[in-house]
Protein backbone atom coordinates (compact mmCIF):
# COMPACT_ATOMS: atom_id res chain seq x y z
CA UNK A 1 0.00 0.00 0.00
CA UNK A 2 1.04 3.40 -0.76
CA UNK A 3 1.03 6.36 1.59
CA UNK A 4 -1.70 8.53 -0.76
CA UNK A 5 -3.51 5.27 -0.87
CA UNK A 6 -3.71 5.36 3.10
CA UNK A 7 -4.58 8.69 2.87
CA UNK A 8 -7.08 8.94 0.74
CA UNK A 9 -9.17 5.75 2.22
CA UNK A 10 -8.70 7.40 5.85
CA UNK A 11 -10.45 10.36 4.12
CA UNK A 12 -13.11 7.54 2.96
CA UNK A 13 -13.62 6.26 6.09
CA UNK A 14 -13.46 9.82 7.91
CA UNK A 15 -16.72 10.95 5.48
CA UNK A 16 -18.30 7.89 6.12
CA UNK A 17 -18.51 7.97 9.34
CA UNK A 18 -19.45 11.63 9.20
CA UNK A 19 -22.07 10.75 6.34
CA UNK A 20 -23.96 7.92 8.92
CA UNK A 21 -23.72 9.83 12.35
CA UNK A 22 -25.68 12.76 10.22
CA UNK A 23 -28.14 10.03 8.97
CA UNK A 24 -28.66 9.09 12.38
CA UNK A 25 -30.07 12.36 13.95
CA UNK A 26 -33.12 13.65 13.27
CA UNK A 27 -35.39 14.42 10.57
CA UNK A 28 -35.09 17.04 8.69
CA UNK A 29 -37.47 20.08 9.94
CA UNK A 30 -40.43 20.91 6.99
CA UNK A 31 -39.76 24.36 6.87
CA UNK A 32 -35.94 24.99 5.91
CA UNK A 33 -35.02 20.93 5.69
CA UNK A 34 -32.47 21.03 8.29
CA UNK A 35 -31.89 18.31 10.85
CA UNK A 36 -29.77 18.28 13.95
CA UNK A 37 -31.54 21.44 15.35
CA UNK A 38 -29.98 23.93 12.65
CA UNK A 39 -33.22 25.04 11.57
CA UNK A 40 -33.58 28.91 11.86
CA UNK A 41 -36.45 28.56 13.50
CA UNK A 42 -35.69 26.24 16.05
CA UNK A 43 -32.69 27.79 17.28
CA UNK A 44 -34.53 31.18 17.65
CA UNK A 45 -34.70 30.26 21.29
CA UNK A 46 -30.79 29.98 21.68
CA UNK A 47 -30.30 32.94 19.47
CA UNK A 48 -32.37 34.54 22.25
CA UNK A 49 -30.24 33.48 25.31
CA UNK A 50 -27.40 35.16 23.62
CA UNK A 51 -25.37 31.92 22.53
CA UNK A 52 -22.38 33.15 21.19
CA UNK A 53 -21.62 30.91 18.58
CA UNK A 54 -24.28 32.65 16.64
CA UNK A 55 -23.72 35.90 18.19
CA UNK A 56 -26.71 37.43 16.43
CA UNK A 57 -30.39 38.08 17.69
CA UNK A 58 -33.49 39.11 15.81
CA UNK A 59 -32.89 42.25 17.98
CA UNK A 60 -28.94 42.68 17.60
CA UNK A 61 -27.33 45.89 17.22
CA UNK A 62 -25.78 47.60 14.61
CA UNK A 63 -22.11 46.82 15.80
CA UNK A 64 -23.18 43.94 16.68
CA UNK A 65 -24.32 42.67 13.17
CA UNK A 66 -21.74 44.74 11.08
CA UNK A 67 -19.16 43.41 13.53
CA UNK A 68 -19.77 39.79 11.39
CA UNK A 69 -19.38 41.34 7.79
CA UNK A 70 -16.58 41.54 6.26
CA UNK A 71 -17.68 44.29 3.54
CA UNK A 72 -16.72 42.79 0.04
CA UNK A 73 -15.54 44.07 -3.11
CA UNK A 74 -13.77 41.89 -5.72
CA UNK A 75 -14.96 42.77 -8.83
CA UNK A 76 -11.73 42.99 -11.58
CA UNK A 77 -12.75 46.39 -12.67
CA UNK A 78 -12.70 47.86 -8.50
CA UNK A 79 -11.76 51.36 -8.64
CA UNK A 80 -9.35 52.96 -6.63
CA UNK A 81 -11.95 55.86 -6.18
CA UNK A 82 -14.54 52.61 -5.53
CA UNK A 83 -12.07 51.18 -2.42
CA UNK A 84 -11.47 54.20 -0.95
CA UNK A 85 -15.24 54.06 -0.61
CA UNK A 86 -15.41 50.62 0.62
CA UNK A 87 -12.63 51.65 3.16
CA UNK A 88 -15.07 54.72 4.42
CA UNK A 89 -18.13 52.74 4.96
CA UNK A 90 -16.23 50.35 6.78
CA UNK A 91 -14.75 52.46 8.96
CA UNK A 92 -17.97 54.06 9.45
CA UNK A 93 -20.36 51.03 10.39
CA UNK A 94 -17.07 49.05 11.74
CA UNK A 95 -17.94 45.80 9.95
CA UNK A 96 -15.27 43.42 10.83
CA UNK A 97 -13.00 43.82 7.64
CA UNK A 98 -13.00 45.42 3.90
CA UNK A 99 -12.21 42.05 1.44
CA UNK A 100 -10.37 42.88 -1.37
CA UNK A 101 -7.98 41.79 -3.99
CA UNK A 102 -4.48 41.34 -3.38
CA UNK A 103 -3.21 44.58 -5.45
CA UNK A 104 -5.67 47.27 -3.08
CA UNK A 105 -4.40 45.44 0.41
CA UNK A 106 -1.75 47.76 0.82
CA UNK A 107 -3.57 51.01 0.03
CA UNK A 108 -6.72 49.69 2.22
CA UNK A 109 -4.19 49.10 4.92
CA UNK A 110 -3.18 52.64 4.97
CA UNK A 111 -6.47 54.27 4.69
CA UNK A 112 -7.65 51.91 7.55
CA UNK A 113 -4.48 52.02 10.11
CA UNK A 114 -5.69 53.00 13.24
CA UNK A 115 -9.61 51.88 13.03
CA UNK A 116 -10.85 48.28 14.32
CA UNK A 117 -11.19 47.35 10.58
CA UNK A 118 -9.22 44.78 8.87
CA UNK A 119 -8.36 44.01 6.02
CA UNK A 120 -8.98 40.66 4.05
CA UNK A 121 -7.81 39.73 0.85
CA UNK A 122 -8.13 36.43 -1.14
CA UNK A 123 -5.24 33.87 -2.91
CA UNK A 124 -5.69 31.67 -5.65
CA UNK A 125 -8.75 33.50 -6.76
CA UNK A 126 -11.33 32.67 -7.62
CA UNK A 127 -10.89 29.77 -9.73
CA UNK A 128 -8.49 27.72 -6.81
CA UNK A 129 -6.28 26.41 -9.37
CA UNK A 130 -2.96 27.96 -9.00
CA UNK A 131 -0.56 25.53 -7.19
CA UNK A 132 0.19 25.54 -3.53
CA UNK A 133 3.52 27.40 -3.52
CA UNK A 134 2.16 30.04 -5.74
CA UNK A 135 -0.78 30.34 -3.29
CA UNK A 136 1.43 30.40 -0.33
CA UNK A 137 3.53 33.56 -1.52
CA UNK A 138 0.33 34.82 -2.42
CA UNK A 139 -0.58 34.94 0.72
CA UNK A 140 2.68 36.22 2.54
CA UNK A 141 3.40 39.15 0.25
CA UNK A 142 -0.62 40.06 0.97
CA UNK A 143 0.04 39.80 4.63
CA UNK A 144 3.53 41.97 3.81
CA UNK A 145 1.14 44.13 2.34
CA UNK A 146 -0.89 44.58 5.37
CA UNK A 147 -3.61 42.23 4.76
CA UNK A 148 -4.82 40.45 8.71
CA UNK A 149 -7.03 37.89 6.97
CA UNK A 150 -6.41 35.55 3.82
CA UNK A 151 -9.62 33.85 2.05
CA UNK A 152 -7.64 31.10 -0.30
CA UNK A 153 -9.57 28.94 -2.69
CA UNK A 154 -9.20 24.78 -2.62
CA UNK A 155 -8.20 23.26 -6.04
CA UNK A 156 -11.37 22.10 -6.56
CA UNK A 157 -10.42 19.78 -9.46
CA UNK A 158 -7.80 18.08 -6.90
CA UNK A 159 -10.65 17.60 -4.67
CA UNK A 160 -13.04 15.92 -7.47
CA UNK A 161 -10.52 13.58 -8.64
CA UNK A 162 -10.35 12.27 -4.68
CA UNK A 163 -6.62 13.41 -4.92
CA UNK A 164 -6.70 14.64 -1.32
CA UNK A 165 -3.28 14.76 -0.57
CA UNK A 166 -2.89 17.67 -2.97
CA UNK A 167 -6.03 19.82 -1.63
CA UNK A 168 -4.93 19.38 1.66
CA UNK A 169 -1.41 20.08 1.11
CA UNK A 170 -2.53 23.02 -1.19
CA UNK A 171 -4.19 24.47 2.04
CA UNK A 172 -1.90 23.59 5.12
CA UNK A 173 0.77 25.79 2.54
CA UNK A 174 -1.49 29.05 3.00
CA UNK A 175 -2.47 28.24 6.70
CA UNK A 176 1.13 28.16 7.42
CA UNK A 177 1.84 31.47 5.90
CA UNK A 178 -0.72 32.86 7.87
CA UNK A 179 -0.15 31.37 11.30
CA UNK A 180 3.65 32.53 10.75
CA UNK A 181 2.63 36.02 10.47
CA UNK A 182 0.05 36.38 12.07
CA UNK A 183 -2.83 36.46 9.85
CA UNK A 184 -6.46 34.50 9.94
CA UNK A 185 -6.53 31.38 7.11
CA UNK A 186 -9.53 31.34 5.51
CA UNK A 187 -10.85 28.62 2.77
CA UNK A 188 -13.40 28.55 0.33
CA UNK A 189 -14.31 25.26 -0.75
CA UNK A 190 -16.91 26.65 -3.67
CA UNK A 191 -19.43 24.44 -2.21
CA UNK A 192 -22.47 25.11 -5.02
CA UNK A 193 -19.63 22.83 -7.65
CA UNK A 194 -19.32 20.11 -4.75
CA UNK A 195 -21.69 17.14 -4.08
CA UNK A 196 -22.65 16.97 -0.26
CA UNK A 197 -20.26 13.60 -0.30
CA UNK A 198 -17.29 16.14 -1.49
CA UNK A 199 -18.88 19.26 0.72
CA UNK A 200 -18.10 16.32 3.66
CA UNK A 201 -14.96 15.67 2.34
CA UNK A 202 -13.25 19.16 1.62
CA UNK A 203 -14.76 19.94 4.94
CA UNK A 204 -12.98 17.44 6.48
CA UNK A 205 -9.53 18.22 4.78
CA UNK A 206 -9.98 22.04 5.58
CA UNK A 207 -10.21 21.26 9.66
CA UNK A 208 -7.47 18.83 8.93
CA UNK A 209 -5.02 21.32 7.91
CA UNK A 210 -5.85 23.45 11.06
CA UNK A 211 -7.49 26.49 9.00
CA UNK A 212 -9.24 29.05 10.95
CA UNK A 213 -12.10 29.19 9.24
CA UNK A 214 -14.24 27.35 6.44
CA UNK A 215 -15.93 29.77 3.90
CA UNK A 216 -18.56 28.40 1.45
CA UNK A 217 -18.22 30.61 -1.74
CA UNK A 218 -16.33 32.86 -4.03
CA UNK A 219 -19.54 34.79 -5.20
CA UNK A 220 -18.08 33.84 -8.51
CA UNK A 221 -19.03 30.90 -9.22
CA UNK A 222 -22.71 28.99 -10.19
CA UNK A 223 -23.93 29.77 -6.92
CA UNK A 224 -23.42 31.17 -3.31
CA UNK A 225 -24.24 30.45 0.12
CA UNK A 226 -26.90 27.98 1.48
CA UNK A 227 -28.86 27.48 4.84
CA UNK A 228 -28.59 23.95 4.45
CA UNK A 229 -24.39 24.35 3.56
CA UNK A 230 -23.48 26.34 6.26
CA UNK A 231 -25.29 23.78 8.59
CA UNK A 232 -23.56 20.67 6.82
CA UNK A 233 -20.11 22.56 7.27
CA UNK A 234 -20.55 23.43 10.96
CA UNK A 235 -21.44 19.91 11.48
CA UNK A 236 -18.51 18.49 10.02
CA UNK A 237 -15.72 21.23 11.23
CA UNK A 238 -17.03 21.70 15.17
CA UNK A 239 -17.81 24.03 17.17
CA UNK A 240 -14.00 25.72 17.44
CA UNK A 241 -13.64 26.74 13.63
CA UNK A 242 -14.64 29.54 12.11
CA UNK A 243 -17.81 28.84 9.02
CA UNK A 244 -17.82 32.25 6.38
CA UNK A 245 -20.84 32.14 4.38
CA UNK A 246 -20.50 34.32 1.40
CA UNK A 247 -22.60 34.83 -1.72
CA UNK A 248 -26.08 35.94 -2.06
CA UNK A 249 -25.97 37.25 1.06
CA UNK A 250 -27.99 40.21 0.42
CA UNK A 251 -30.39 41.44 3.33
CA UNK A 252 -30.87 40.83 6.88
CA UNK A 253 -33.25 37.70 6.86
CA UNK A 254 -30.66 35.70 5.13
CA UNK A 255 -27.34 36.91 7.09
CA UNK A 256 -29.36 35.91 10.30
CA UNK A 257 -30.31 32.28 8.66
CA UNK A 258 -27.03 31.43 8.17
CA UNK A 259 -25.96 32.90 11.30
CA UNK A 260 -28.00 30.39 12.79
CA UNK A 261 -27.39 27.28 10.77
CA UNK A 262 -23.47 28.37 12.02
CA UNK A 263 -21.78 31.22 10.58
CA UNK A 264 -19.56 33.28 12.17
CA UNK A 265 -18.58 35.58 9.55
CA UNK A 266 -20.51 37.15 6.77
CA UNK A 267 -18.91 37.93 3.47
CA UNK A 268 -21.37 40.65 1.56
CA UNK A 269 -20.96 43.45 -0.62
CA UNK A 270 -24.14 43.94 0.09
CA UNK A 271 -23.14 44.73 3.64
CA UNK A 272 -24.85 48.25 4.11
CA UNK A 273 -28.22 47.34 2.70
CA UNK A 274 -28.05 44.53 5.42
CA UNK A 275 -26.87 46.67 8.50
CA UNK A 276 -29.69 49.91 7.50
CA UNK A 277 -32.24 47.00 7.60
CA UNK A 278 -30.81 46.53 11.16
CA UNK A 279 -31.33 50.47 11.89
CA UNK A 280 -35.04 50.30 11.04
Amino acid sequence: MTLDWNLDRLTDLVTDAVIAELEQKESPCACHSLAHGHCPERMQPLVATGADRFGLTATASHAGLAGLIDHTLLKADATESEIRTLTAEASEFQFATVCVQPTWVRLCAQLLSGTKVGVCTVAGFPLGATTGDVKAYEARRCIFDGAHEVDMVINVGALKSRDYRTVEDDIRGVVRACRDQGAVSKVIIETALLSDEEKVKASTLVAAAGADFIKTSTGFGPGGATVEDVALMREVVGEKMGVKAAGGVRDRRTAEQMVSAGATRIGASAGIRIVQEDRA
